[in-house]
């Protein structure tokens, strides 16, 4: 049964049509200086492939990927040679610290490959060794044609489980190899490696060891992800459901599942995500013993420094911001004089309640603090007719079209479970028949309609039901809801890109600001955060009450003093109690309870003078580990090129 599928590909419209285009598209004669091997076959090119050593879209290094055939062996290059401003070209020092030269496809393993429509293309190779290569950005376009070039002349399946991931030369139950939700035999589980720390400026032997070893190799190589260790379970098949509808109930299993799909598919974060201030571990290079030049760069204090921080750095928080005080940040015609200090005024105390539906709408980015009073009026005017609109797509389904329709009464039916037991214990939400409910199901069905491709998840409902009790109204409250999930959209991505950005991310802020934390969860296997996961993916809903919560989500929403505070936070919480996980030794079963039973016991003022004084503190170094367009950053986007690319994604090379 396998043997066909990996060789039939007579269904793939996309790679005929692309086989009759002939040579135009994918063989292009080579006119620039690269060379290829004698008797190589040039079979793909393709300029302006960027990688992003940091965080920052306009340092990416840009250059020509290379896809070369030498007797039946493929191989691929990708030499840089535009640096970090569109003028600037790299030196050759710098090209070659970055080059990738002959990485033959008889050692990669797997290939993600994103070409959805309102999001950026890239893909990600990852060896079969589980060395994950950086993300390749295409910026312009062409990955399908990549990855139909690469179908030409290797194995190449698509994954059951997973329509993103590509399988190379694979000939064993596709099944097994796939990034396992849901899990056939033995799980391999990547342990993240221990970079350079910020912190301590130690380097790890043992990860120089590796890298020295791969000096020998043929072509250049990342970080690796670790050291491939095989774990045996009896897997259940109800695993295999979405970890986003199970985000309370993790258990051993699907950490470790998780740290599979870390492993396999994010690893390049260690890769092309180092600090800013050449901190950079080029891909062919081992690791320095020398640390001096990491002392040298690196200013963020020890961890017993760091202990002192909000003393230092973390403001005493201030009242609420009431009607009057907002009022003097308009001018006459209501334009927002100065954005920064409003946001600034709102981070350090709040908003009172009865402010909050007009504050709201400009936190959420549905108004802009640019436009003026009526401006605003005719945007709401405009935007309650288009509601209405959208939500009668699902209101005119019919019951016999309904029964043809098996996403909308998958997701309707999924909704109308939600919303009945989402804040329930609120008056606002309370009892039977509440109208509110039904207005909660009403704009999480439409907006599933308006966002097709994302759908509905397990969560939503939680991000919503704050929104509506404060707007009060039910099309401004879809619009908020609709800003909102364009930037937090990404948390409930099928391939959970979102959710493993953010929680490497929050390991390398954790390794950079607290060593000795990050140490100890390197020991009891607890490095992949999972523990965090709830925290990230619905904004510490159930970690605060109702208020504390709304309080929270203002300041996080002002987007000072960064976009990413909710890490910051997230490493604030884990540093007040670091003391305590130490102690008492506490593996991730323990810790993932112990996460849990903090609900509704932590001071949200100190943590929020916490994360500021820790977001202070790591400065550019904690920026820059941070992956381009983590959210809630929104997506990065060619600006030369429509965000709504004429791809559907259903489509296959």
């Amino acid at each position: 049964m396998y043997d066909s599928e990996l060789s039939d590909f007579s269904d793939d419209d996309d790679y005929d049509a692309l086989i009759q285009q002939g040579s135009a598209s994918m063989y292009r004669s080579d006119s620039g200086t690269q060379s290829v091997p004698d008797g190589a076959e040039t079979v793909f090119v393709k300029d302006n492939v960027t990688i992003h050593p940091t965080q920052y879209a306009s340092e990416g290094i840009s250059g020509r990927l290379r896809l070369f055939k030498q007797g039946d062996s493929l191989f691929m290059t990708w030499i840089p040679y535009k640096g970090r401003s569109s003028n600037e070209r790299l030196s050759d020092k710098d090209k070659n610290l970055y080059s990738i030269r002959d990485l033959p496809f008889s050692n990669v393993r797997s290939i993600c490959g994103h070409f959805r429509r309102m999001s950026w293309q890239y893909v990600i190779l990852v060896t079969s060794s589980g060395i994950a290569y950086p993300t390749f950005y295409f910026y312009s376009g062409g990955v399908r044609e990549f990855l139909a070039t690469i179908k030409q002349h290797v194995s190449l399946v698509r994954s059951s489980e997973d329509a993103n991931l590509f399988l190379v030369n694979e000939f064993q139950n596709p099944l097994q190899r796939t990034l396992p939700l849901d899990i056939h035999g033995s799980v391999s589980v990547g342990n993240l490696p221990p970079p350079t720390s910020v912190a301590s400026g130690a380097v790890s032997t043992d990860f120089q060891e590796e890298n020295d070893k791969d000096m020998n190799s043929r072509y250049s190589e990342p970080q690796t992800i670790g050291k491939q260790r095989q774990k045996h379970h009896d897997p259940a098949r109800e695993l295999s459901i979405q970890v986003l509808e199970k985000f309370s109930h993790v258990t051993r299993f699907a950490r470790e599942a998780t740290s599979q799909i870390f492993g396999e598919s994010f690893g390049d974060v260690f890769a092309s995500h180092e600090t800013k201030h050449s901190q950079l571990i080029p891909m062919n290079q081992p690791v320095s013993k020398d640390t001096s030049r990491v002392n040298e760069v690196s200013t963020a204090p020890s961890s017993r420094e760091m202990d002192k921080l909000s003393l230092v750095w973390g403001k005493p928080r201030q009242s609420p911001l009431a009607l009057e005080e907002w009022n003097t940040f308009f001018d006459s015609e209501g334009r927002v004089l100065d954005s920064l200090a409003a946001r600034k005024r709102i981070f350090y105390g709040g908003v009172e309640h009865n402010l909050r539906n007009e504050v709201w709408p400009f936190l959420l980015e549905f108004y802009s603090y640019d436009s003026t009073f009526a401006e605003r009026e005719y945007l709401m005017s405009v935007k309650k007719t288009e509601y209405e609109t959208l939500k009668m797509q699902w209101q005119s389904i019919s019951k016999d079209q309904a029964k043809r329709f098996t996403k909308f009464r998958e997701r309707k039916s999924l909704i109308e479970k939600d919303v009945v037991r989402t804040d329930s214990a609120l008056s606002f939400y309370d009892g039977d028949d509440n109208p509110n409910v039904g207005l909660l199901h009403d704009i999480l069905l439409t907006h599933s309609f308006y966002n097709f491709d994302l759908g509905y998840c397990q969560g939503m409902s939680d991000l919503l039901s704050p929104i509506l009790y404060v707007m009060r109204d039910e099309a401004q409250s879809f619009w908020c809801f609709a800003s909102l999930m364009e930037r937090l959209g990404p948390n409930f991505n099928r391939d959970q890109s979102g959710m493993h950005s953010q929680l490497f991310a929050l390991s390398k802020l954790v390794e950079l600001l607290d060593t000795p934390l990050h140490n100890y969860f390197k020991q009891t296997d607890c490095l992949n955060y999972f523990f965090c996961f709830r925290w990230i993916l619905i904004q510490f809903k159930r970690e605060f009450d109702y208020d504390s919560t709304m309080r929270l989500w203002e300041v996080l929403w002002t987007h000072y003093p960064s976009e990413h505070l909710h890490l910051y936070t997230c490493v604030a919480i884990l540093r007040r109690y670091r003391n305590k996980i130490i102690r008492e030794q506490m593996t991730f079963d323990a810790l993932l309870k112990f996460i849990n039973e903090l609900s509704s016991h932590i001071d949200l003022d100190s943590i929020i003078r916490d994360a500021e004084a820790l977001c202070i503190c790591a400065g550019e170094n904690g920026a820059a580990l941070i992956p381009p367009g983590t959210p809630p950053s929104l997506p990065i986007v060619d600006p030369d090129a429509s965000i709504y690319q004429p791809i559907d994604d259903d489509e296959v090379l």
